[in-house]
């Protein structure tokens, strides 16, 4: 286990959480890689999306694999002109975590939650670097990062 890995674990026990680390032999960066990995649907999978407003804050965006976020609905939502994506560099210093592993909780940021991501039972997000995954319900992953649940997927 990496030092990623075993900082996202940390941070599941520190919280009492059922959530499971994951680990690959091979990349689960991209959502195909993950679901070939998992031999599942990509609709299982959930990404997180990073982006920054106006004032440098970190907001997360959780879609399904399947699905891309809408920054206009997500800027609607919570009063904001300016919104980006977030860097590979910005991701890491925000979340400690590199892109293409970013799990969907465990460091600051307004967290966001499709509707259609509650869906599912249980997910399949970011485990801390590109070959790892975490699989956590969806009722865990709403406790774990205290998101909104709003419908923010084109």
């Amino acid at each position: 286990m990496g030092s990623y890995e075993k900082l996202l674990g940390d941070f599941l026990k520190q919280n009492n959480s059922s959530a499971e680390i994951l680990t690959f032999d091979t990349s689960c960066h991209s959502v195909q890689e993950a679901a070939d990995n998992l031999k599942t649907s990509p609709a299982n999978l959930i990404k997180s999306i990073c982006m920054i407003d106006g004032n440098d804050s970190l907001i997360v965006a959780i879609v399904r694999g399947n699905d891309r976020a809408s920054s206009k609905k997500i800027s609607k939502a919570l009063s904001i002109e300016k919104l980006r994506v977030a860097t590979p560099e910005e991701m890491l210093e925000k979340t400690g975590y590199p892109c293409g592993g970013t799990p969907p909780f465990g460091y600051q940021a307004t967290f966001l939650i499709d509707t259609k991501v509650m869906e599912n039972n249980i997910v399949y997000g970011g485990g801390g670097s590109e070959f790892s995954l975490v699989r956590i319900s969806t009722s865990e992953l709403k406790k774990l990062n205290n998101a909104q649940i709003l419908r923010i997927s084109k």
